[in-house]
C-alpha cells in the first residue's frame, strides 16, 4: 500500500484500487527484482509527497525520470544534490536567470520548488536505467492523467507548465477556466534552443499574484 502521508492518499486511494494499477505494481516489482530501475523505489512518488494537493500553485511535466546513477529522485527534471546538472535542466536555469534574473544555483535539486507548491510531475515516474522510455505505456500515463483531473477539477487556480511533446499529450485535460496552461519545446538540446524565451517563470508570478498567491521564490 503506497502511503504519501498527506491529502494525495485521500484523493487517489481509489486509483490505487484499480486494475490497471494493479497490473503496474506487479511489472514493477519484477523490474526492479530483476533490472537497474529508476528512481530509487523509496523515492517514485516524492513528487506527490513533497507537495500537499491543498498547496499547489503550479506543476512542471516531464517525461520519464534521469536514466543515469544518482540522478533521479522522483521529481522531474530534478537531480540528487551533488549530481551533475544535466544538460535540459541546465537549460531551465538559463531560461530562469533570462526570464526573471535567477542565478544559476550550484546544484539541480529542486525540492525547494516542491516544497513551495511546484508539483515536479513525470509522465512516466520510473524507467530502466539506460533505456529511456523503458517503462512507457505500462500504466503510469493513465495515473498520472488521474492526477492532473484532480488537480483541474480544482476551483483554486493553477499554473500547468506542459514542456514538450510527451508532456503536452496531457493538454487534453486541462479544461477548467480557472487555471492557466503554458507550453513550450522541452528544454533538451535536442529541441534546438525553442524552449528559450518561452518566459513560464515570470508568466506564472504574474498569475499567480494576480490570483492572491505568493509568488514562487525560483
Amino acid at each position: 500500500m503506497v502511503k504519501l502521508h498527506n491529502d494525495w492518499d485521500a484523493l487517489l486511494a481509489e486509483e490505487f484500487e484499480k486494475e490497471y494499477y494493479k497490473n503496474l505494481r506487479v511489472f514493477l516489482k519484477e523490474e526492479y527484482r530483476t533490472q537497474k530501475i529508476f528512481p530509487d523505489m523509496h523515492d517514485i512518488f516524492n513528487a506527490l509527497k513533497f507537495s500537499p494537493y491543498e498547496k499547489i500553485k503550479a506543476v512542471i511535466v516531464g517525461q520519464d525520470p534521469y536514466i543515469n546513477p544518482g540522478e533521479a529522485h522522483g521529481l522531474s527534471f530534478s537531480v540528487k544534490p551533488g549530481a551533475k546538472i544535466p544538460p535540459s535542466l541546465a537549460n531551465i536555469f538559463k531560461e530562469l536567470k533570462s526570464d526573471v534574473g535567477k542565478e544559476t544555483p550550484a546544484h539541480g535539486c529542486l525540492e525547494n520548488w516542491a516544497k513551495q507548491g511546484v508539483l515536479l510531475l513525470n509522465n512516466v515516474l520510473t524507467v530502466r536505467a539506460g533505456v529511456s522510455r523503458s517503462h512507457a505505456k505500462k500504466g503510469w500515463e493513465q495515473f498520472t492523467d488521474a492526477i492532473l483531473e484532480i488537480l483541474d477539477r480544482r476551483e483554486t487556480p493553477i499554473v500547468f507548465l506542459l514542456w514538450g511533446k510527451d508532456a503536452q499529450t496531457k493538454c487534453k485535460i486541462i479544461a477548467n477556466k480557472n487555471h492557466l496552461l503554458l507550453t513550450a519545446a522541452h528544454p533538451s538540446p535536442l529541441a534546438g534552443g525553442k524552449f528559450f524565451g518561452c518566459k513560464h517563470f515570470s508568466k506564472t508570478n504574474e498569475f499567480l499574484k494576480k490570483n492572491n498567491y505568493e509568488e514562487i521564490s525560483w
